[in-house]
């Protein structure tokens, strides 16, 4: 019913829609029907389907390429079409505890109220970005919160539907079925809420703050009142005791505090009821946009505001540098030199995007890219010693000669002279591990080479096995020397 009245209650701004399309349109050359596509979302999508939407999800249902349908709502996003959220998500029930419209304003240590739970987040964990359609295109009902039911506003403005069980189940699917009751009380208000109690324990919760309380259901148990007297204050319950026995209980519910309060009585069906970790289906991480050319481009004011950075568990990082540089601008001049070069930083952008990766930053001649996978960042170091060695064809020498080292690990994301960028000691590493690779070598860490899928890419390659001492590194680190496959010719 809410879903029907809203669809025709949809009010569509026309002119900004297509002027918006057409923009999203001229970005770049997208497969056939992809913004088409987004257009039957943007006008006949339901109320849910424009909130918080997974662009991994969208992309997946309608059978276009993963980063395709990232690029389609980051280019949508600056063309005003949508709004990007970073939401801080709790492992545990799938709230989200806080959102944040830009990178700066997220933190990593948060607080679930409903698991009564603190965390830290990662890039890789625990912090998804997702989009939401512009007030400005099209109003949803989701755009006004304090609006919303109490059902709307836990089960699909405050929880994901991304947060499974083991068996499968939505945990915010199986939570409705625990839900005996839900409500909104506004300030200096009482409220008498009767449920029918069943074996198992009786679970009140405030769904903006800490405050709840817990009443075991036991037969033989006689209630201490009829009704049982409830005072919300401040991110506070104060219940008072009592014995509850299976059947009618009624709780007299007082709003003290100076806003209105989400209240929900839950059955749970025992006391000491235990929520099982959640396992969440693919969505668009923190470290997957940072690793997104698209993003490093249009969103190039994101700073990180955390001054301590944002954890990164598990990235793959791949420096490159010119063999001989100082040679080529002698013998040919700077000018020419620094266009020849330029040119050779192009190409290993496109290198670098076309396999999920971005670049982070050049330094000199050398260029530092950052990947969601090892397998990724290998296959990249592989095609961009061929793409440079391309640009030797057609010159009386081998001017460009690259030299390339790959390492993963954790990081940290940093704000850096005003761009996104990683430092640690994954980095440092990355680093002095270009320095040990010869003209035309690609040199890889043991964790890169033991990552998956990377032993059977590299299998092809002459390669040679070392010990590498690291300046800062406490013990030798196991290095494979990549050569270029013989042609023949």
């Amino acid at each position: 019913m809410i879903e029907a009245l809203s669809r025709c209650s949809t009010v569509i701004d026309e002119k900004k829609l297509e002027e918006r399309l057409a923009v999203v349109e001229a970005a770049r050359s997208w497969s056939p029907r992809v913004v088409s596509r987004l257009e039957t979302l943007l006008r006949s999508g339901t109320d849910e389907a424009l909130y918080r939407i997974n662009p991994i999800e969208f992309a997946r249902e309608k059978s276009i390429a993963e980063a395709e349908g990232i690029d389609l709502f980051l280019h949508a996003c600056v063309a005003g079409l949508f709004d990007m959220d970073w939401l801080l998500v709790c492992p545990m029930c799938s709230d989200v505890v806080e959102s944040f419209r830009s990178l700066r304003k997220l933190h990593t240590h948060f607080h679930c109220h409903l698991c009564q739970s603190d965390y830290d987040a990662a890039l890789d964990d625990y912090i998804t970005v997702t989009f939401t359609v512009s007030p400005t295109v099209r109003s949803i009902r989701f755009h006004r919160p304090d609006a919303l039911s109490a059902w709307d506003y836990v089960f699909h403005y405050k929880l994901t539907s991304g947060g499974m069980l083991p068996d499968g189940v939505p945990w915010s699917e199986a939570a409705k079925q625990l839900v005996r009751l839900l409500t909104r009380i506004e300030p200096g208000s009482t409220l008498s809420l009767e449920v029918d109690a069943v074996e198992g324990a009786l679970l009140g919760q405030d769904f903006e703050s800490d405050a709840q309380f817990l009443f075991p259901v036991a037969r033989g148990a006689d209630a201490a009142l009829p009704h049982v007297p409830v005072t919300l204050d401040g991110g506070q319950c104060m219940a008072a005791p009592a014995n509850i026995a299976p059947g009618k209980v009624a709780f007299d519910v007082h709003n003290a505090g100076k806003l209105p309060v989400i209240f929900g009585i839950l059955q749970l069906p025992v006391a000491t009821f235990q929520r099982q970790k959640l396992h969440f289906g693919p969505s668009l991480s923190g470290k997957r946009l940072l690793t997104t050319q698209t993003f490093r481009d249009f969103f190039r004011s994101e700073v990180i505001g955390a001054t301590e950075g944002i954890a990164v568990l598990d990235v793959t990082l791949v420096f490159t540098d010119l063999k001989g540089s100082t040679a080529l601008y002698e013998r040919i001049g700077d000018l020419n030199a620094y266009i020849q070069v330029q040119r050779h930083f192009q190409h290993l952008l496109d290198v670098t995007v076309r396999h999920n990766g971005a670049v982070t930053k050049t330094i000199g001649d050398a260029v530092m890219a950052a990947f969601l996978t090892s397998a990724d960042a290998v296959r990249a170091a592989l095609d961009m010693r061929e793409t440079v060695e391309q640009l030797n064809w057609d010159r009386p020498q081998r001017d460009f000669i690259l030299k390339i080292g790959v390492h993963r690990g954790a990081a940290i994301a940093v704000t850096l002279n005003e761009r996104l960028d990683y430092f640690g000691q994954t980095v440092n590493i990355a680093a002095r591990v270009q320095n040990l690779a010869d003209g035309d070598e690609i040199c890889i860490t043991g964790d890169v080479y033991r990552a998956p899928a990377v032993a059977e890419i590299i299998a092809p390659y002459p390669m040679v096995k070392s010990e590498a001492e690291l300046k800062g590194v406490s013990k030798a680190m196991s290095v494979y020397h990549l050569a270029r496959l013989e042609t023949g010719l």
